[in-house]
Protein backbone atom coordinates (compact mmCIF):
# COMPACT_ATOMS: atom_id res chain seq x y z
CA UNK A 1 0.00 0.00 0.00
CA UNK A 2 2.83 2.41 0.82
CA UNK A 3 4.75 1.58 -2.35
CA UNK A 4 1.87 1.82 -4.82
CA UNK A 5 -1.05 3.31 -2.91
CA UNK A 6 0.63 6.61 -2.03
CA UNK A 7 1.77 7.42 -5.61
CA UNK A 8 -1.69 6.63 -6.96
CA UNK A 9 -3.26 8.77 -4.25
CA UNK A 10 -0.85 11.63 -5.04
CA UNK A 11 -1.64 11.42 -8.75
CA UNK A 12 -5.40 11.23 -8.28
CA UNK A 13 -5.41 13.95 -5.64
CA UNK A 14 -3.27 16.40 -7.62
CA UNK A 15 -5.06 15.64 -10.89
CA UNK A 16 -8.41 16.27 -9.21
CA UNK A 17 -7.05 19.44 -7.61
CA UNK A 18 -5.79 20.70 -10.96
CA UNK A 19 -9.00 19.67 -12.73
CA UNK A 20 -11.21 21.52 -10.25
CA UNK A 21 -9.05 24.64 -10.52
CA UNK A 22 -9.07 25.10 -14.29
CA UNK A 23 -11.59 26.33 -16.81
CA UNK A 24 -12.05 23.36 -19.15
CA UNK A 25 -13.85 25.40 -21.81
CA UNK A 26 -11.04 27.98 -21.87
CA UNK A 27 -8.42 25.23 -22.13
CA UNK A 28 -10.33 23.64 -25.02
CA UNK A 29 -10.44 26.98 -26.80
CA UNK A 30 -6.70 27.44 -26.30
CA UNK A 31 -5.98 23.94 -27.64
CA UNK A 32 -8.05 24.74 -30.71
CA UNK A 33 -6.68 28.21 -31.43
CA UNK A 34 -3.16 28.43 -29.98
CA UNK A 35 -1.50 25.17 -31.05
CA UNK A 36 0.40 24.09 -34.15
CA UNK A 37 0.29 20.33 -33.71
CA UNK A 38 2.92 19.65 -36.39
CA UNK A 39 5.61 20.57 -33.87
CA UNK A 40 4.80 17.42 -31.93
CA UNK A 41 6.19 15.22 -34.70
CA UNK A 42 9.82 16.15 -33.95
CA UNK A 43 8.95 16.03 -30.24
CA UNK A 44 7.94 12.39 -30.63
CA UNK A 45 11.09 11.53 -32.63
CA UNK A 46 13.36 13.12 -30.03
CA UNK A 47 11.45 11.37 -27.24
CA UNK A 48 11.98 7.95 -28.83
CA UNK A 49 15.68 8.71 -29.27
CA UNK A 50 15.99 9.56 -25.57
CA UNK A 51 14.86 6.02 -24.73
CA UNK A 52 17.26 4.50 -27.25
CA UNK A 53 20.16 6.47 -25.75
CA UNK A 54 19.09 5.30 -22.28
CA UNK A 55 19.19 1.71 -23.52
CA UNK A 56 22.66 2.23 -25.00
CA UNK A 57 23.89 3.70 -21.72
CA UNK A 58 22.46 0.94 -19.56
CA UNK A 59 23.99 -1.72 -21.83
CA UNK A 60 27.44 -0.34 -20.97
CA UNK A 61 26.71 -0.90 -17.27
CA UNK A 62 25.26 -4.35 -17.91
CA UNK A 63 28.37 -5.38 -19.80
CA UNK A 64 30.48 -4.21 -16.86
CA UNK A 65 28.81 -6.93 -14.76
CA UNK A 66 29.08 -9.51 -17.58
CA UNK A 67 25.45 -9.30 -18.65
CA UNK A 68 25.54 -9.15 -22.46
CA UNK A 69 21.94 -8.53 -23.44
CA UNK A 70 21.28 -7.48 -27.06
CA UNK A 71 20.46 -3.83 -27.64
CA UNK A 72 16.94 -4.65 -28.86
CA UNK A 73 16.11 -6.37 -25.56
CA UNK A 74 17.59 -3.53 -23.50
CA UNK A 75 15.72 -0.84 -25.46
CA UNK A 76 12.47 -2.80 -25.19
CA UNK A 77 13.05 -3.04 -21.44
CA UNK A 78 13.31 0.77 -21.35
CA UNK A 79 10.07 1.16 -23.33
CA UNK A 80 8.38 -1.31 -21.00
CA UNK A 81 9.72 0.43 -17.90
CA UNK A 82 7.90 3.68 -18.59
CA UNK A 83 4.72 1.85 -19.57
CA UNK A 84 4.72 -0.10 -16.29
CA UNK A 85 5.49 3.09 -14.34
CA UNK A 86 2.29 4.63 -15.69
CA UNK A 87 0.38 1.91 -13.86
CA UNK A 88 2.62 1.26 -10.86
CA UNK A 89 5.10 4.04 -10.06
CA UNK A 90 8.72 2.89 -9.64
CA UNK A 91 7.78 -0.74 -10.36
CA UNK A 92 8.99 -0.31 -13.94
CA UNK A 93 12.63 -0.24 -12.85
CA UNK A 94 12.16 -3.49 -10.92
CA UNK A 95 10.36 -5.04 -13.89
CA UNK A 96 13.10 -4.21 -16.38
CA UNK A 97 15.78 -5.63 -14.10
CA UNK A 98 13.72 -8.78 -13.66
CA UNK A 99 13.18 -9.10 -17.40
CA UNK A 100 16.87 -8.72 -18.30
CA UNK A 101 17.99 -10.94 -15.41
CA UNK A 102 15.57 -13.67 -16.45
CA UNK A 103 16.41 -13.40 -20.16
CA UNK A 104 20.17 -13.51 -19.59
CA UNK A 105 20.05 -15.90 -16.61
CA UNK A 106 21.86 -13.35 -14.42
CA UNK A 107 21.44 -12.59 -10.68
CA UNK A 108 18.59 -10.13 -10.24
CA UNK A 109 20.39 -8.14 -7.54
CA UNK A 110 23.43 -7.69 -9.83
CA UNK A 111 21.26 -6.30 -12.63
CA UNK A 112 19.39 -4.17 -10.11
CA UNK A 113 22.69 -2.72 -8.92
CA UNK A 114 23.50 -1.57 -12.44
CA UNK A 115 20.08 0.09 -12.62
CA UNK A 116 20.74 1.91 -9.33
CA UNK A 117 23.89 3.34 -10.88
CA UNK A 118 21.84 4.32 -13.93
CA UNK A 119 19.32 6.21 -11.77
CA UNK A 120 21.99 7.78 -9.58
CA UNK A 121 23.60 9.31 -12.65
CA UNK A 122 20.21 10.84 -13.51
CA UNK A 123 19.88 12.26 -10.01
CA UNK A 124 23.33 13.83 -10.24
CA UNK A 125 22.45 15.24 -13.67
CA UNK A 126 19.30 16.89 -12.32
CA UNK A 127 21.30 18.38 -9.45
CA UNK A 128 23.93 19.74 -11.86
CA UNK A 129 21.23 21.16 -14.13
CA UNK A 130 19.56 22.80 -11.15
CA UNK A 131 22.82 24.39 -10.03
CA UNK A 132 23.59 25.52 -13.59
CA UNK A 133 20.12 27.01 -13.98
CA UNK A 134 20.50 28.85 -10.68
CA UNK A 135 23.41 30.75 -12.23
CA UNK A 136 21.27 31.67 -15.25
CA UNK A 137 17.90 32.27 -13.61
CA UNK A 138 18.35 31.88 -9.87
CA UNK A 139 15.68 34.46 -9.12
CA UNK A 140 13.04 32.36 -10.92
CA UNK A 141 14.00 29.10 -9.21
CA UNK A 142 14.08 30.82 -5.82
CA UNK A 143 10.48 31.84 -6.32
CA UNK A 144 9.54 28.21 -6.97
CA UNK A 145 11.30 26.88 -3.88
CA UNK A 146 9.86 29.53 -1.57
CA UNK A 147 6.46 30.08 -3.16
CA UNK A 148 3.17 29.98 -1.34
CA UNK A 149 0.03 29.86 -3.43
CA UNK A 150 -2.20 31.54 -0.86
CA UNK A 151 0.10 32.14 2.08
CA UNK A 152 -0.88 28.94 3.87
CA UNK A 153 1.06 26.17 2.09
CA UNK A 154 4.85 25.96 2.46
CA UNK A 155 7.27 25.97 -0.44
CA UNK A 156 9.08 22.88 -1.61
CA UNK A 157 12.12 23.25 0.65
CA UNK A 158 9.89 23.91 3.64
CA UNK A 159 7.86 20.75 3.16
CA UNK A 160 8.17 18.32 6.08
CA UNK A 161 7.27 15.49 3.69
CA UNK A 162 10.35 16.21 1.58
CA UNK A 163 12.70 16.25 4.56
CA UNK A 164 11.11 13.13 6.03
CA UNK A 165 11.74 11.30 2.74
CA UNK A 166 15.35 12.50 2.69
CA UNK A 167 15.85 11.32 6.28
CA UNK A 168 14.36 7.90 5.53
CA UNK A 169 16.56 7.44 2.45
CA UNK A 170 19.70 8.41 4.37
CA UNK A 171 18.75 6.02 7.18
CA UNK A 172 18.24 3.16 4.71
CA UNK A 173 21.60 3.86 3.04
CA UNK A 174 23.34 3.91 6.44
CA UNK A 175 21.67 0.64 7.40
CA UNK A 176 22.70 -1.00 4.11
CA UNK A 177 26.33 0.10 4.59
CA UNK A 178 26.33 -1.31 8.12
CA UNK A 179 24.91 -4.66 6.96
CA UNK A 180 27.63 -4.95 4.27
CA UNK A 181 30.54 -3.99 6.55
CA UNK A 182 29.56 -5.62 9.85
CA UNK A 183 30.93 -8.99 10.95
CA UNK A 184 27.67 -9.87 12.69
CA UNK A 185 26.48 -13.44 12.06
CA UNK A 186 22.89 -12.67 12.98
CA UNK A 187 20.69 -14.79 10.63
CA UNK A 188 18.70 -11.78 9.44
CA UNK A 189 21.84 -9.71 8.80
CA UNK A 190 23.53 -12.63 7.05
CA UNK A 191 20.48 -13.13 4.81
CA UNK A 192 20.46 -9.45 3.84
CA UNK A 193 24.21 -9.22 3.25
CA UNK A 194 24.36 -11.39 0.11
CA UNK A 195 21.79 -9.47 -2.02
CA UNK A 196 23.11 -6.13 -0.74
CA UNK A 197 26.67 -7.11 -1.73
CA UNK A 198 25.43 -8.13 -5.15
CA UNK A 199 23.54 -4.84 -5.42
CA UNK A 200 26.68 -2.92 -4.44
CA UNK A 201 28.81 -4.83 -6.97
CA UNK A 202 26.38 -3.92 -9.72
CA UNK A 203 26.41 -0.29 -8.66
CA UNK A 204 30.20 -0.13 -8.21
CA UNK A 205 30.73 -1.50 -11.72
CA UNK A 206 30.12 2.01 -13.04
CA UNK A 207 33.56 3.04 -11.73
CA UNK A 208 35.49 0.20 -13.35
CA UNK A 209 33.50 -0.31 -16.55
CA UNK A 210 34.89 0.20 -20.03
CA UNK A 211 33.36 3.01 -22.03
CA UNK A 212 33.12 5.70 -19.33
CA UNK A 213 33.29 8.43 -21.95
CA UNK A 214 30.50 6.84 -23.95
CA UNK A 215 28.50 6.58 -20.73
CA UNK A 216 28.97 10.31 -20.25
CA UNK A 217 28.11 10.99 -23.90
CA UNK A 218 24.88 8.99 -23.66
CA UNK A 219 23.98 10.80 -20.43
CA UNK A 220 24.34 14.14 -22.21
CA UNK A 221 22.29 12.86 -25.14
CA UNK A 222 19.52 11.51 -22.88
CA UNK A 223 19.08 14.77 -21.03
CA UNK A 224 19.66 16.80 -24.16
CA UNK A 225 16.74 14.95 -25.74
CA UNK A 226 14.60 15.54 -22.66
CA UNK A 227 15.29 19.26 -22.88
CA UNK A 228 14.73 19.36 -26.65
CA UNK A 229 11.32 17.74 -26.23
CA UNK A 230 10.15 20.62 -24.09
CA UNK A 231 11.97 23.23 -26.19
CA UNK A 232 10.41 21.99 -29.43
CA UNK A 233 7.00 21.74 -27.76
CA UNK A 234 7.27 25.42 -26.77
CA UNK A 235 7.18 26.35 -30.49
CA UNK A 236 3.86 24.56 -30.88
CA UNK A 237 2.05 27.21 -28.81
CA UNK A 238 1.64 30.82 -29.90
CA UNK A 239 2.11 32.09 -26.33
CA UNK A 240 5.36 30.16 -25.63
CA UNK A 241 7.05 30.35 -29.04
CA UNK A 242 9.23 33.25 -27.90
CA UNK A 243 10.10 32.01 -24.41
CA UNK A 244 13.75 31.37 -25.24
CA UNK A 245 16.27 28.78 -24.09
CA UNK A 246 16.71 30.02 -20.51
CA UNK A 247 12.98 30.12 -19.80
CA UNK A 248 12.50 26.61 -21.19
CA UNK A 249 15.51 25.46 -19.13
CA UNK A 250 13.77 26.78 -16.01
CA UNK A 251 10.60 24.91 -16.96
CA UNK A 252 12.68 21.81 -17.64
CA UNK A 253 14.40 21.88 -14.25
CA UNK A 254 11.12 22.54 -12.40
CA UNK A 255 9.37 19.69 -14.21
CA UNK A 256 12.33 17.35 -13.54
CA UNK A 257 12.10 18.15 -9.85
CA UNK A 258 8.36 17.57 -10.05
CA UNK A 259 8.97 14.08 -11.46
CA UNK A 260 10.75 13.20 -8.21
CA UNK A 261 7.36 13.24 -6.49
CA UNK A 262 5.98 9.67 -6.53
CA UNK A 263 3.10 9.61 -8.99
CA UNK A 264 1.85 7.74 -12.04
CA UNK A 265 3.99 9.02 -14.89
CA UNK A 266 4.31 12.46 -13.32
CA UNK A 267 0.54 12.99 -13.37
CA UNK A 268 -0.13 16.02 -11.19
CA UNK A 269 3.34 17.16 -10.05
CA UNK A 270 4.60 17.63 -13.61
CA UNK A 271 1.64 19.78 -14.65
CA UNK A 272 1.79 21.83 -11.47
CA UNK A 273 5.52 22.53 -11.94
CA UNK A 274 4.99 23.57 -15.58
CA UNK A 275 1.99 25.78 -14.81
CA UNK A 276 3.91 27.40 -11.97
CA UNK A 277 6.99 27.88 -14.17
CA UNK A 278 5.00 29.57 -16.90
CA UNK A 279 3.63 32.11 -14.41
CA UNK A 280 7.24 33.18 -13.79
CA UNK A 281 7.35 34.33 -17.40
CA UNK A 282 4.03 36.12 -17.52
CA UNK A 283 1.78 33.29 -18.68
CA UNK A 284 -0.74 33.33 -15.84
CA UNK A 285 -0.75 35.15 -12.52
CA UNK A 286 2.07 34.91 -10.00
CA UNK A 287 1.60 33.82 -7.29
CA UNK A 288 -0.72 31.13 -8.60
CA UNK A 289 -4.38 31.94 -8.37
CA UNK A 290 -7.37 29.80 -9.22
CA UNK A 291 -8.63 29.03 -11.71
CA UNK A 292 -5.21 28.46 -13.23
CA UNK A 293 -4.38 30.23 -16.45
CA UNK A 294 -6.01 28.29 -19.34
CA UNK A 295 -3.03 28.75 -21.66
CA UNK A 296 -0.51 27.48 -19.08
CA UNK A 297 -2.86 24.60 -18.27
CA UNK A 298 -3.31 23.77 -21.97
CA UNK A 299 0.48 23.66 -22.42
CA UNK A 300 1.03 21.42 -19.40
CA UNK A 301 -1.74 18.94 -20.14
CA UNK A 302 -1.14 18.66 -23.89
CA UNK A 303 2.63 18.16 -23.64
CA UNK A 304 2.17 15.61 -20.85
CA UNK A 305 -0.64 13.91 -22.78
CA UNK A 306 1.42 13.51 -25.95
CA UNK A 307 4.33 12.05 -23.97
CA UNK A 308 2.03 9.67 -22.11
CA UNK A 309 0.32 8.42 -25.28
CA UNK A 310 3.75 7.80 -26.80
CA UNK A 311 4.81 5.79 -23.74
CA UNK A 312 1.66 3.67 -24.05
CA UNK A 313 2.32 2.96 -27.74
CA UNK A 314 6.00 2.17 -27.10
CA UNK A 315 5.06 -0.03 -24.15
CA UNK A 316 2.63 -2.08 -26.25
CA UNK A 317 5.27 -2.37 -28.98
CA UNK A 318 7.86 -3.50 -26.41
CA UNK A 319 5.68 -6.22 -24.91
CA UNK A 320 4.79 -7.56 -28.36
CA UNK A 321 8.51 -7.69 -29.25
CA UNK A 322 9.35 -9.32 -25.93
CA UNK A 323 6.77 -12.04 -26.49
CA UNK A 324 8.06 -12.68 -30.03
CA UNK A 325 11.61 -12.85 -28.68
CA UNK A 326 10.53 -15.24 -25.90
CA UNK A 327 8.90 -17.63 -28.35
CA UNK A 328 11.95 -17.50 -30.62
CA UNK A 329 14.25 -18.39 -27.72
CA UNK A 330 11.97 -21.26 -26.64
CA UNK A 331 11.86 -22.57 -30.23
CA UNK A 332 15.66 -22.36 -30.57
CA UNK A 333 16.09 -24.16 -27.26
CA UNK A 334 13.72 -26.95 -28.29
CA UNK A 335 15.51 -27.35 -31.65
CA UNK A 336 18.76 -28.04 -29.80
Amino acid sequence: MLKYGIPVAVSVGLAYFLYTNVDIDAITTSLRQDVNYRWFLPVIVVSVMSHVFRGLRWRIQLRAVNVNAPLSAVVNSIFGTYFVNLLFPRLGEVWRCGYIANREKAPFSLVLGSMVGDRLSDTLTVLLLTVFTFFLAGDKLALFFDARDDGSSPGLLGSWILWTCVAVVLLMVALAVWVIRTDSQNPVVAKLRSPLMSLWNGFAAIWRMDGKWMFLFYTVMIWGCYFMQLYLASFAFTFTANLGVVAVLVLFVLSSLGMAVPSNGGLGPWQYAIIFGLTLYGIGDFPLSTPYDPQASAFAWLVWGVQTMLLIVLGIYAFVCIEIDRRRMVRNKSDK
